[in-house]
C-alpha cells in the first residue's frame, strides 16, 4: 500500500468505528460483551475493545521507529535464562500486558478513549508523514501482521479495530447465559 492508501484506510476506518460507537448509549457500550483471554474473571465490553486497539496502534508506533532507526523492530521475548519463549508464553504475556491497559482505562467515558485514541492516531498520521516510501515497504523481521512490511502493519490498525468490532458484537458473554455448551472465546486479543 502506498501512503495515500494507508492514511484513506486509517482515516476511513476509524470514522466507520466512532459512528458505531459514537451511536451507542453509554450501557452499551460499557456491557460485558467479551471473555477476557487473561482474567477469567473479567469481561471486555465495546469500549474495552475499542481502547485496546490504541495501546496496539502505540505499541507498533514504537516497532516502526525502532526499525527504521535501524534497531530490532519486533522486539524479542526471552526467558529469563535467554531461551526463547514459547507463543503459549508469549501469547499469557500479551494477554496480561492488555488486561492491565484494559484496567487502566476501566471507567473512562466514551470521550476520554476517543481523546487518548486521538492522540495515538495524530502520532501515526504524523509518523507516516515522516516515513518514506522505501521505510513503508520494508519489512520488519518476525512481525506476523498483515504482509510484515511497515505501510502494511500500519494499516492492519484499521482491520484491527474492525476485527474487535466484530468480536464484541458477537457477544459470546450473553450467549454462554444461554448456551451452557459455548466454548470460552479463543479470539486473540494481540
Amino acid at each position: 500500500m502506498d501512503r495515500i492508501e494507508i492514511e484513506i484506510k486509517l482515516n476511513t476506518d476509524r470514522a466507520w468505528m466512532l459512528e458505531r460507537l459514537g451511536a451507542m448509549s453509554t450501557e452499551e457500550l460499557n456491557a460485558p460483551r467479551t471473555f477476557s483471554e487473561h482474567d477469567p474473571e473479567s469481561r471486555w465490553s465495546y469500549a474495552d475493545h475499542f481502547v485496546h486497539t490504541t495501546l496496539i496502534e502505540r505499541n507498533w508506533n514504537a516497532m516502526f521507529r525502532r526499525h527504521v532507526s535501524g534497531e530490532q523492530g519486533l522486539e524479542p521475548r526471552r526467558r529469563d535464562d535467554g531461551t526463547p519463549q514459547s507463543m503459549d508464553e508469549i501469547m499469557a504475556s500479551i494477554h496480561s500486558w492488555t488486561e492491565e491497559w484494559k484496567a487502566e482505562q476501566s471507567g473512562k467515558s466514551f470521550v476520554e478513549l476517543v481523546r487518548v485514541g486521538q492522540e495515538v492516531r495524530a502520532d501515526t498520521i504524523a509518523l507516516l508523514a515522516e516515513l518514506s516510501d522505501d521505510d513503508l515497504l520494508s519489512t520488519i523481521p518476525g512481525a506476523p501482521w498483515a504482509d510484515g512490511t511497515v505501510g502494511g502493519i500500519m494499516a492492519a490498525n484499521a482491520d484491527h479495530g474492525r476485527m474487535h468490532f466484530a468480536w464484541a458484537k458477537e457477544d459470546p458473554v450473553a450467549g454462554r447465559q444461554s448456551d451452557h455448551d459455548q466454548h470460552d472465546g479463543d479470539h486473540d486479543h494481540a
